[in-house]
């Protein structure tokens, strides 16, 4: 045999080897192998205060133009009832207390309860390792000093606010201080909270459309979160719309409405400079709607800050034009902190050993995986109601065991036969709630390792 002619293919294998690991490196594939990502993350919008639910008093097309265009999951939970904790789960893949953010984070140390660890890997961090570019819109809310600003976690860009809620969405201030931020640097820009960060996350999408990286975007709203202060007009369409509807819930829906057009805005744009195609976007809320300005949860019970469903679940939609089957629907169960290693396994990075959450990638993809977990839900606040003291919920299967404060006895519910929680079995059932309460009791002593205060930021 001439060895030539075994040295020439060998020759061939060597360099196709080289040219499959130069382009299955994250770091190194192509654009249109990766897809855009953009997470629309909403404050405290109600599990049905979207139309796409069949909701009559008020209209969410662009929301729903999402809807029809990919997934709606039914049973989306967040990792707790309030705010910081669940972006705390989002940013780090977490239970919150386990990265030091059971609670709010709030200036007044008096009133703070959480820490980001600053050890904690952000997801915008990990995706930068796939090539991906990193803009944060909106609300932070997981640190107000060095070592936990955004940009000090893995965005390139932020152009939002740093605290929790505003007080005013024109003047957009919080116990008299200014937390808007372009990058580290304090702006005060006119006009609507909700209209800047549409606007910014329409200039970002803009700015990327000639690049060759693929970009994402986490576009944090504080809407529809109380000042509920919607623009004038749309408060003025809405109550032409229906005159009988009562004034708070009025407002809140033309909130919503204010925002919803803002999204519009964003996809709109998306779509002009030819990126929608290949983005994945992800549209949910942070916790369930805040029942005293009127929100919409459903047959859910209660809101806000409650550990009952209607605190804990909420409208979910994922978006993939060509991967995810438009109009389709999940009943799998899923939390927020399965979005980080969701969008790990999409870009071809390693999985961390850490990871609270699980990928829901083959559901995305139309291969629902049903199989049972144990999740746990927690929040740590202050004043006379909470002292501060945390309050904590397990759910195994159809069963939910819960604590709607720290001075109250644990509760047991089967979601199955009962999905308004109307009867607590705990008296019937104490080996379930035994069993329950074991595996709460380890959640519990996994966050207490975490610290989640520190006396002064530095």
């Amino acid at each position: 045999m001439n060895w030539n002619s075994r040295i020439l293919p060998l020759q061939y294998l060597f360099i196709f080897g080289l040219i499959f690991i130069f382009f299955s490196n994250p770091v190194f594939s192509q654009n249109e192998n990766k897809p855009n990502i953009l997470i629309i993350f909403t404050d405290d919008q109600g599990y049905h205060d979207v139309s796409y639910y069949g909701t009559q008093d008020l209209n969410t097309p662009n929301i729903d133009a999402l809807r029809a265009d990919g997934m709606r999951f039914d049973y989306f939970y967040t990792n707790s009832p309030v705010c910081a904790p669940t972006r705390a789960s989002l940013m780090t893949g977490r239970y919150p207390d386990r990265v030091g953010v059971p609670g709010l984070i709030r200036f007044k140390p008096e009133d703070n309860w959480g820490f980001l660890d600053p050890s904690a890997v952000l997801l915008p961090a990990k995706l930068k390792d796939a090539g991906y570019h990193t803009a944060h819109i909106g609300k932070w809310n997981l640190g107000l000093t060095s070592p936990n600003l955004p940009n000090q976690k893995g965005f390139d860009l932020f152009h939002g606010w740093l605290e929790d809620m505003m007080e005013d969405y024109v003047d957009k201030r919080r116990n008299g201080f200014n937390y808007m931020r372009l990058n580290e640097q304090e702006i005060d820009p006119a006009g609507h909270a909700t209209d800047l960060f549409s606007q910014w996350a329409v200039d970002y999408i803009e700015s990327r459309e000639d690049e060759e990286d693929p970009f994402f975007l986490y576009l944090a709203y504080n809407a529809p979160h109380f000042p509920v202060q919607p623009p004038k007009e749309y408060l003025d369409r809405v109550k032409a719309r229906d005159p009988n509807l009562p004034d708070r819930r009025a407002n809140l829906i033309a909130l919503i409405e204010h925002m919803d057009d803002g999204i519009g805005q964003v996809i709109k744009t998306l779509k002009e400079t030819g990126q929608y195609e290949n983005t994945l976007i992800i549209f949910t809320s942070d916790n369930g709607g805040h029942l005293p300005d009127m929100a919409n949860n459903g047959d859910l019970r209660d809101g806000k800050q409650s550990m009952y469903e209607g605190g804990l679940r909420v409208p979910m939609v994922a978006v993939w034009p060509g991967k995810i089957k438009a109009g389709s629907t999940s009943s799998q169960i899923n939390t927020t902190m399965d979005v980080y290693p969701t969008l790990v396994e999409l870009t071809g990075l390693d999985q961390r050993d850490d990871m609270d959450g699980r990928s829901f990638m083959n559901t995305l993809l139309g291969n629902e995986s049903p199989e049972s977990r144990e999740l746990y839900f927690v929040r740590r606040e202050g004043g006379i109601r909470y002292g501060g003291k945390a309050y904590h919920a397990l759910r195994l299967g159809d069963w939910k065991l819960l604590q709607n404060s720290p001075y109250q006895p644990l509760e047991l519910y089967n979601l199955k036969d009962d999905p308004r929680e109307q009867h607590d079995l705990a008296k019937e059932q104490p080996e379930k709630v035994q069993e329950l309460n074991r595996l709460l009791m380890k959640h519990i002593q996994a966050g207490g390792q975490v610290p989640w205060q520190r006396s002064k930021e530095k």
